[in-house]
């Protein structure tokens, strides 16, 4: 039976969805509806702001957070408190612990966190740049997820960052383990900031 288009285009649109983490058959499939209902000047603004998000956004020379810039507006900002570093996971993790407007240092993303099982190891993260960026640095918070491969990678970091003396600091547990931070809200971020503890 004719569905009036190309299956083949349509069934390459639902793949791709479907690639996207949380989004399973039935969404990629409304997603992918969703996209062909759009007008062709809509499509085209969809498609080209996709395209523009990968060529303009990269990651900070500084703290590989990212930005449209060659730095990031948290490390230009001269107000921030530059000896304290805080290391996440992820971006998105960023915006969290900025929501709760009571961390005034600055950060380190890592991208991920080290995971044998999934083929990443130190070097798949930004490990390297953050110990390039310690000059005057006198704290690390590891604010990275409370699970199996964010403690590991906390405590890899820990290891390498004792021996310079800077003090390193975990988030206290007021974030539930195995959550991810962006998920947490303010008022959970903002205890775990203010409870962090030395590892």
């Amino acid at each position: 039976m004719s569905l009036g288009y190309d299956v083949a285009a349509l069934e390459e649109l639902i793949n791709q969805f479907e690639r996207m983490p949380g989004i399973g058959k039935k969404s990629a499939q409304r997603m992918a509806f969703y996209v062909l209902d759009m007008d062709k000047e809509d499509a085209k603004k969809f498609a080209n702001a996709i395209s523009n998000a990968h060529e303009s956004i990269h990651q900070c020379q500084i703290c590989c957070n990212l930005t449209e810039d060659e730095v990031c507006s948290i490390c230009k900002n001269e107000a921030r408190d530059k000896s304290l570093v805080c290391v996440v996971e992820d971006p998105r993790d960023v915006i969290a612990i900025e929501r709760t407007h009571e961390f005034s240092g600055t950060y380190h993303v890592l991208h991920g966190a080290i995971s044998p099982m999934s083929g990443v190891g130190p070097d798949q993260l930004t490990i390297k740049q953050l110990l390039a960026r310690l000059d005057g640095v006198s704290e690390v918070i590891m604010a990275t997820n409370p699970t199996v491969e964010g403690e590991a990678t906390a405590m890899y970091i820990s290891r390498l960052l004792k021996p310079l003396g800077i003090r390193v600091t975990r988030l206290a547990y007021g974030v539930p383990v195995g959550a991810d931070l962006e998920y947490a809200d303010e008022v959970t971020l903002t205890r775990a900031m203010e409870g962090r503890r030395e590892i």
